[in-house]
């Protein structure tokens, strides 16, 4: 048979890679560019975090250069999902969250262009977010204007969703190496992609060993020379004393767990992640948000639903209380 032709690994909904090593991505490839956004005012540019890109909001509450405003406000450092193999912070979907996030909250976006596997595995994706995190907490470097002008970084927040949720979680797992004067104030983990070879919750009736079987191939095939589900980055509540030590450690007051009723594969996941941490010696706050009668990141195709709406009012109101 054709390698060109032969499937090598079904990652589906994502995409197909042929033995070849051809990979072909499913869906749309649409984007949109930065810009200002004609619902919200929110204003948005591109720009180079050191290897890798982030794309960054600004809203109207900052001003304009022609009426500026100082006050200073809080930054959002956001990590789209897709199982870290599709997505882009200029998906349109995820640029309209963002603008409706920024707005909402009136914080500065920082929306991250991490690498995607399998072209670039794993870790590539937490070095690319570990750059952009600190690019954003030191003020762009000292040379971005929007920052320099109007960030608050007694007030930075980690958020994501889905494999965007595990990456932000990982970054809280590092913060404690940021530089002095920047405060975590919160991590946002919504429907995070979190999993473990032992089954959690309702996961033993609901999905069977063949489900499992390819959950673990899916995480080796984003992180080759993993040890599977088991490795830290995924199950941060392994059985490795130093990785479940590290996750009580992390420096942020608080930890927002958004769960979606109907997320067959991953709510489990999301409520085994709140439980965990509330015991596992965290000394912030830990809140839970379900929302009901949705699927896995339904904001993103429905952020104007009622459910949208309500997901969207926790979310800014966590930022800020």
């Amino acid at each position: 048979m054709d390698p060109d032709s032969e499937i090598s690994f079904d990652f589906s909904p994502f995409l197909c890679q042929y033995k070849s090593g051809r990979v072909v991505r499913h869906g749309s490839n649409a984007t949109v560019p930065a810009g200002t956004d004609p619902l919200t005012g929110v204003v948005s540019k591109d720009i180079h975090v050191g290897a890798a890109r982030a794309r960054v909001y600004l809203p109207p509450a900052a001003g304009t250069a022609a009426s500026p405003a100082k006050a200073k406000l809080p930054v959002i450092v956001y990590f789209h999902g897709g199982g870290f193999v599709v997505g882009s912070p200029a998906d349109p979907s995820e640029h309209a969250y963002l603008n409706d996030l920024v707005a909402r909250a009136g914080a500065i976006g920082v929306s991250v262009y991490y690498r995607l596997a399998p072209e670039h595995p794993l870790p590539a994706a937490y070095e690319d977010g570990w750059a952009a995190v600190r690019w954003a907490v030191t003020l762009g470097d000292g040379a971005d204007p929007w920052l320099l002008d109007h960030a608050d970084l007694s007030r930075v927040f980690l958020a994501g969703c889905s494999a965007g949720a595990n990456l932000a979680h990982n970054m809280a797992v590092r913060a404690s190496a940021l530089p002095d004067g920047v405060c975590v104030r919160g991590l946002l983990a919504v429907h995070p992609y979190f999993n473990g070879t032992e089954a959690v919750g309702a996961e033993a009736a609901s999905l069977g060993p063949g489900v499992r079987e390819h959950m673990d191939r899916a995480w080796r095939f984003v992180c080759p020379g993993s040890v599977g589900l088991d490795d830290p980055l995924v199950n941060p509540f392994a059985a490795d004393d130093d990785a479940r030590a590290a996750v009580a450690r992390i420096p942020c007051e608080r930890v927002l767990v958004c769960a979606a009723e109907h997320d067959s594969r991953l709510k489990e996941r999301a409520l085994w992640y709140y439980r965990e941490l509330k015991a596992s010696g965290y000394a912030g706050e830990v809140e839970l948000f379900e929302s009901k009668g949705v699927g896995h990141a339904f904001h993103l195709g429905k952020l104007h639903s009622e459910e949208g709406v309500q997901l969207q009012q926790r979310t800014v109101a966590f930022i800020r209380k």
